[in-house]
């Protein structure tokens, strides 16, 4: 290998493991916070801007519970799990300028908050019965029954308006 191909791949090397450690505490926290650039039109308005930051969810898909065997059915329950995603709703931090009598600035402040989801699933009961020691080991028939297990959502969400001094 030559020194320069050498060198670019310990280059691309060391900037995909300087970028993994990076999202890892992004990862933990649940939410990126972005700041949104206003500076630029501050500046071309000659006025000034409200300053923003927004936070970016990630959500992290579950592990589905696996499907459990019930006495007296032919199929497990469920027949689709539902899948659990967990994350955070997005938040918002916002402030914006205000004349001096009503104090220095306007803030709205609305934090992540943690969200937990659970997607449909499907349960379903067999057309036939378990073997019946009456008809000599034979399943009896039946009519089959189905169900849809309904989406789930939890989460807390709240935020705080105020007035107050600059930052």
């Amino acid at each position: 290998m030559k020194p320069t191909t050498r060198g670019t791949l310990a280059a691309v090397l060391t900037g995909v493991a300087a970028a993994a450690s990076a999202t890892a505490p992004a990862a933990a926290a649940g939410a990126v916070p972005v700041p949104v650039p206003l500076q630029g039109v501050s500046h071309s308005l000659g006025t000034r801007m409200p300053e923003a930051t927004l936070d970016v969810p990630l959500l992290t898909p579950g592990a589905p519970d696996g499907p459990r065997y019930v006495t007296g059915r032919l199929l497990p329950e469920p027949i689709l799990p539902r899948l659990p995603i967990a994350g955070t709703l997005p938040g918002a931090d916002l402030r914006a300028p205000l004349p001096h009598p009503l104090g220095d600035r306007l803030g709205l402040d609305t934090p992540a908050a943690g969200l937990h989801t659970a997607g449909p699933g499907l349960n379903l009961v067999a057309p036939l019965t378990a073997p019946d020691p009456d008809l000599f080991g034979l399943p009896a028939p039946r009519l089959p029954e189905a169900g849809l297990l309904a989406p789930a959502l939890r989460t807390v969400a709240g935020g705080d308006l105020g007035v107050g001094p600059a930052r």
